[in-house]
């Protein structure tokens, strides 16, 4: 397939994720943003005339036919955000990038995807941790996700690739490089087993305001993220928060009240933005994957007089399902992550639906 039009979307000055879906709504393609003109373009809510005038000056042309170039020459697939090969837990998050660049053998939809970050700075005690976390996590059949940066992002990559568990990272450039240097040798390995992804084209900056960027991939991609070792501030914290916002899980491994690399993780577990655990074991637990493939019995209540339309129509999906996890769930009903929230909230406290383990849901 040729992406020449979407990749030209990315190329536009002042048209970010946001932008690029209002214009989409309204203009239907990409073709026909790219062949609107400016005046017509900028009544449309959301975008400026400056960025109207941009796409109607045709100044990406240049730069997206060297991107093809690059793609087509190092055979990098180019995932738009309705290819099927698109990671569909992270297409459900309203920020979501519209491409994704990508170059691996892994399912980046796999049914279980686990981020593991932590700080730069590893302590033993954070190497500890990571080394014994992923051992324990190789009989799990999941999918390990980081930054590849240095310190635990790194350490998570060795060791999945050291037992032989798929490893992808998520980059804060494109392709065309590997930051830090160092790690060259490990993304390499990683491609045989799991591969790099970013948003990023070639030839991008290695701005500051990336790396915030690519932890919101490596959120939304994940069923959970587990921090391993962090201060009060850094990017750990910054994916952890974002992934409260994504309505999915977070763990920490809780430390010493001293550390300085534990005070993140416990701050985390003290106001319940993430679930303390030791082990893989825990994490299991908390997951509701010990259970998911045991339960039987399937009951269907009759429907609760009082439900309005929204919970309805939420209850009936649900219904004679044993359980059901928050991204099915997303899918479905095509709300807002706002409204989906509420309404998960009303309807559990009202005892209509129960909720387990794992972001599971159940009536």
């Amino acid at each position: 397939m040729n992406f020449y039009h979407q990749i030209a979307l990315t190329k536009i000055k002042g048209v970010g994720p946001k932008t690029a879906r209002a214009l989409l709504t309204h203009c239907g393609s990409v073709q026909e943003i790219l062949e609107t003109n400016a005046s017509t373009l900028a009544k449309i809510p959301g975008v400026n005339s400056r960025t109207a005038n941009e796409i109607a000056a045709k100044n990406y042309q240049e730069a997206t036919e060297k991107e093809m170039a690059f793609v087509e020459k190092h055979q990098i697939k180019v995932l738009w955000i309705d290819n099927p090969d698109y990671p569909q837990k992270l297409r459900n998050c309203e920020d979501a990038p519209l491409v994704l660049y990508y170059k691996g053998n892994a399912d980046l939809n796999k049914e279980r995807m686990v981020s593991i970050v932590g700080t730069r700075n590893a302590t033993s005690y954070g190497r500890k941790i990571c080394d014994t976390l992923i051992e324990q996590m190789q009989s799990l059949d999941t999918t390990i996700v980081s930054g590849l940066a240095y310190g635990i992002d790194i350490m998570a990559h060795k060791n999945a690739l050291l037992h032989r568990i798929p490893t992808v990272g998520v980059l804060g450039h494109g392709l065309d490089r590997i930051y830090p240097a160092t790690h060259r040798e490990t993304a390499s390995a990683m491609l045989q087993q799991g591969g790099l992804l970013t948003e990023f084209p070639s030839d991008s900056n290695l701005d500051r305001q990336n790396f915030p960027m690519r932890n919101r991939i490596i959120a939304g991609m994940s069923d959970v993220t587990i921090v391993i070792e962090a201060a009060t501030k850094g990017g750990a914290l910054i994916t952890a928060e974002i992934a409260n916002s994504y309505n999915r899980d977070v763990c920490a491994f809780p430390g010493a009240i001293d550390q300085l690399y534990s005070a993140g993780c416990n701050y985390l577990i003290k106001t319940n933005r993430a679930h303390l655990i030791r082990d893989a074991k825990d994490l299991c637990y908390l997951m509701n994957w010990e259970t998911s493939e045991k339960q039987t019995g399937i009951q269907l209540p009759l429907l609760p007089p009082e439900l309005n339309k929204d919970q309805l129509h939420l209850y009936l999906f649900l219904q004679g399902k044993q359980q059901v996890g928050i991204d099915d769930i997303t899918r479905y009903c095509n709300w807002p992550q706002s409204k989906l929230a509420m309404i998960l909230l009303e309807m559990e406290m009202n005892g209509h639906i129960t909720s387990l383990p794992g972001k599971m849901y159940k009536i």
